[in-house]
């Protein structure tokens, strides 16, 4: 069930479900994010969350972990150390869920919530935490010594990227400030500038079978992203080029 207004124990104000094409930064999770978010309605506070983030349920289980029984909703990380998100390998610095083992394992609300699978346009990818193949845009099977973290596969196995990868393409590009409102014609719109310079934003054409494969990659990346981010229009096509031209 999806609510359009909530009250949250994190700020004073009712939150209401805004559709948004702008990036904004989650005041719960502290990660980027696009599409519906919760706003507050005064310009002034600033204040968004993610869905997942604003609808927290207080503990969840997760088939990836068998041994543990359920992970607890935290609103900050429990003692002083620092911890990482076991799907995404990135730090956690606001929300979390975390399972009660004494090595305990650690994710993201919106990383917890990710989709199993996609399917489209005849391709499907699948959520992994174990994979056999490098990630086709860092070339390994690690995110870094140690840290697997989780991929999307596709069903035929021959494709293959880090939810970590993705996220941190997009997030430094935004670092970079390629992502800007569009006021001059009132949409609001999200713009990726600058990633491909030259080269157009176009789904592959033709029946070789080099095109097939750079289709058929094509929207195997759209999966991935709308799988990540939700489904933000404006900033898939863009992304996908930023991925595909490395």
């Amino acid at each position: 069930m999806r609510y359009t207004e909530i009250d949250h124990f994190s700020h004073p104000h009712r939150l209401l479900l805004v559709s948004t094409q702008i990036p904004y930064r989650c005041d719960g999770c502290k990660e980027l994010g696009f599409g519906l978010s919760y706003q507050c309605p005064y310009e002034d506070c600033n204040f968004h969350l993610h869905e997942e983030c604003g609808n927290a349920p207080s503990s969840i289980s997760h088939p990836f972990f068998k041994t543990c029984k359920y992970f607890k909703f935290y609103k900050e990380t429990p003692g002083y150390r620092s911890r990482f998100c076991d799907a995404c390998g990135m730090d956690i610095n606001g929300f979390l869920y975390q399972c009660s083992h004494e090595h305990a394992h650690d994710l993201h609300p919106c990383c917890a919530k990710l989709p199993k699978s996609l399917s489209n346009n005849g391709v499907k990818i699948n959520l992994s935490k174990e994979v056999g193949s490098k990630c086709m845009k860092c070339k390994r099977k690690e995110i870094a010594n140690g840290v697997k973290g989780w991929s999307y596969v596709s069903s035929c196995g021959n494709y293959c990227y880090h939810v970590a990868c993705v996220k941190e393409t997009i997030i430094e590009n935004w670092k970079k400030g390629y992502f800007q409102s569009d006021v001059s014609n009132g949409t609001n719109g999200l713009e990726l500038q600058n990633i491909a310079p030259g080269q157009e934003v176009a789904v592959p054409s033709g029946e070789s079978s080099r095109w097939k494969k750079a289709r058929k990659l094509w929207f195997i990346l759209k999966l991935v992203v709308s799988a990540i981010f939700g489904d933000p229009v404006t900033l898939i096509s863009s992304l996908v080029q930023a991925l595909m031209s490395n």
